[in-house]
């Protein structure tokens, strides 16, 4: 499908890849990794035909199509949303005029004519394929994919350059998915997704009829999406069969062969010159030696390149806080008549991992605010522990660095007693080498400044930590870095990330923020989806629970009531209250009355469809016609079928 044939390019002086090959096939899934640096970026626009190559060529199959999407810098106007994504459909749509248009036409021709005869075969030609191309659903096409994307239905009549850059990208992000390209070429499509939506990303790319590519610094992003991963190392692509875990272990095991292969060289070289060196000087030896000098000649000899050294760092140990490090009472946060928080109850103990989740907007940065005392709370209260000394990093933390202090300067006040080359393995990490360190930090990207401030928490750490998003802007190695400093703290953590591995390997309770409700779960995010399905499905009870519910709901709009029926007393002992109908869950509630509001919409235009159809069975024009016809009112029966089943079933469903 696309092939790349002793491929090569620089960045100015430097050779980013060469004698690269690569036959990307049609059904690619592919994750492309490498360090920073090494041209990952390049290549996908090379792929993209948006870059040329220095050397070597790139070959495409005729009528290919490939979609791109940057990391950044896209931006979008002149639309709504819902039109912009639309305008991926033009040619359809304008089919769509065109078989409108002749309908009319077959209308008022005389049936005997050539005229008829030739607008009904276009007509009919036209009718068919608009039909393949599943015409009849692209507004139900365009709004599940916004809604899977994030987009509310307010949002979809909103002029797209009312958006942020983030929320700009998601919308091209949109117009690729909705294009449905041979090859989808994606770098970094998670940057600027919350975890629902990334999610939703995820389910969507296992089921992509197409090939992709893409570069992402989230592992189980690359995890669950791929089945192939192509890496730039030591200016070679070189590809590993299987999802990014595979490929680390894949990579270890080729490492040690090569270690392996360049000891035994390493050995047969020393043999030949101790030989030669040992004899040259001996007449009687010289066919030997000149045979063993060949030889040595001929070896084609095995480099290693240098790793990235792995850095560890640890935090310093702070001083231990009391047991309770937070205790939230009725907590309620509004900005003017926007209701955030409400009657939220809570309790953090030392030593607790906790992730915020909820989607954007849901208030998980107000909750971060109102425990760091940077907000205050509209009514309740929210109160710290003991001995607790808190530390927050925001989302914007780069806006109160001295932007004249030196990098290394700062960060060494930071942390007094930290060697100095410590402190520069440990910039390192977060991508600031040489001479970097010694830049002022005004000079620095709003993400660079953030980069550099999550950096210098990790040097002098309070014994609570709250951090905003810490995994924006951090590559792979920094996140292990983060990762691991963060799992040996001794003190407590509160944080929001959009990174599922992140959350999965760090969390020991998660707070989910929804609907002005916080509510707790034990365990890291995989426990907390997994419980959250099973209340979904109706299947979780108080008898099916431990003793100790893991299940918290600890606020809410309105009154507050707890998830399972709660005992009391009675004259004859404790009698079990009697069970409430069970909630639907929020979010799948929302996807059903989304699904039954475009079956409504769907169902009438599939039997206008069929009338239209059965309309045409009654004018012959061929047997062909004829039968093409009544297979297709067949297949359109079936649809309008299976679309009203649907329908009652979720109306049952939501009924109930």
């Amino acid at each position: 499908m696309l092939s790349l044939q002793n491929a090569g390019k620089r960045f100015g002086p430097r050779v980013l890849f060469l004698e690269a090959n690569w036959l990307i096939r049609k059904d690619e899934k592919t994750a492309l990794v490498g360090a920073n640096g090494t041209g990952k970026s390049t290549l996908m626009k090379v792929l993209a035909g948006l870059e040329s190559l220095d050397y070597g060529c790139l070959q495409q199959t005729r009528g290919m199509s490939v979609g791109y999407l940057p990391q950044e810098g896209l931006r979008l106007i002149g639309h709504t949303v819902f039109e912009e994504c639309l305008t991926v459909f033009d040619e359809i749509r304008e089919m769509e005029r065109e078989v409108e248009r002749l309908g009319g036409q077959l209308g008022d021709l005389d049936h005997g004519s050539a005229e008829y005869e030739s607008a009904a075969e276009r007509f009919s030609l036209l009718q068919e394929r608009f039909h393949a191309l599943d015409g009849y659903a692209l507004d139900a096409q365009v709004g599940s994919v916004l809604t899977g994307l994030g987009f509310g239905k307010d949002d979809w009549s909103r002029q797209t350059d009312e958006f942020s850059g983030g929320w700009q990208m998601r919308i091209a992000l949109a117009k690729l998915l909705l294009a449905k390209p041979n090859l989808l070429l994606l770098d970094e499509p998670t940057n600027h997704l919350d975890l629902e939506t990334r999610n939703w990303l995820e389910d969507y790319l296992k089921s992509y009829p197409f090939g992709y590519i893409l570069i992402s610094h989230d592992r189980y992003f690359l995890d669950v999406t791929i089945d192939r991963t192509v890496e730039i190392w030591n200016k070679r692509l070189n590809t590993y069969q299987g999802n990014y875990t595979k490929y680390l272990k894949q990579k270890d095991e080729r490492r040690a062969q090569l270690e392996a292969a360049y000891k035994n060289q390493r050995d047969q070289v020393e043999h030949l010159e101790a030989f030669i060196n040992r004899f040259r000087a001996q007449a009687t030896k010289a066919k030997q030696v000149q045979s063993r000098i060949k030889e040595l000649e001929k070896i084609e000899r095995i480099e290693i390149p240098e790793e990235e050294p792995v850095i560890h760092f640890k935090f310093p140990q702070p001083a231990p806080s009391g047991r309770t490090v937070v205790e939230a009472e009725g907590l309620a946060k509004s900005y003017g008549e926007k209701r955030v928080l409400a009657n939220v109850r809570f309790t953090i103990e030392r030593g607790d991992r906790v992730a915020l989740v909820g989607v954007n907007g849901a208030g998980k940065s107000t909750l971060i605010k109102l425990m760091t005392g940077v907000e205050a709370p509209t009514s309740g209260s929210v109160r710290l522990g003991h001995n607790v000394v808190s530390e927050y990093f925001a989302q914007d933390q780069y806006k109160v660095l001295d932007g004249e202090a030196r990098m290394l300067d700062d960060m060494s006040r930071a942390a007094l007693k930290t060697p100095e080359s410590e402190l520069r393995s440990l910039l390192g990490c977060f991508l600031f080498s040489g001479d970097d360190v010694f830049k002022p930090l005004g000079v620095l990207s709003g993400g660079e400044r953030n980069r550099y401030a999550l950096a210098r928490i990790l040097v002098s750490p309070s014994n609570f930590l709250l951090l905003d998003e810490p995994t924006n802007h951090l590559d792979m190695r920094a996140k292990d870095v983060l990762l691991e400093a963060i799992a040996a703290f001794s003190g407590t953590v509160v944080f929001v990330s959009h990174d599922r591995y992140f959350i999965d390997r760090l969390a020991t309770r998660v707070l989910e923020v929804e609907n002005g409700t916080v509510t707790t779960y034990e365990g890291n995010y995989e426990d907390y989806l997994r419980r959250k399905e099973a209340l979904a499905a109706g299947v979780a009870t108080q008898t099916s629970l431990p003793h100790n519910s893991d299940i918290i709901t600890v606020g809410g709009m309105g009154n507050h009531h707890a998830p399972f029926a709660e005992e009391k007393e009675s004259a004859g002992g404790v009698e079990p209250a009697k069970e409430k109908p069970r909630r639907l869950n929020p979010i799948k509630q929302k996807q059903m009355e989304e699904r039954c509001v475009f079956l409504e919409e769907e169902v009438p235009r599939v039997e206008a469809a069929l009338g239209h159809t059965e309309q045409q069975l009654g004018v012959f024009v061929s047997a062909e016609e004829t039968q093409r016809l009544s297979m297709l009112a067949e297949e359109l029966r079936g649809q309008l079928e299976a679309l009203t089943a649907e329908w009652e079933e979720l109306m049952v469903q939501l009924d109930a």
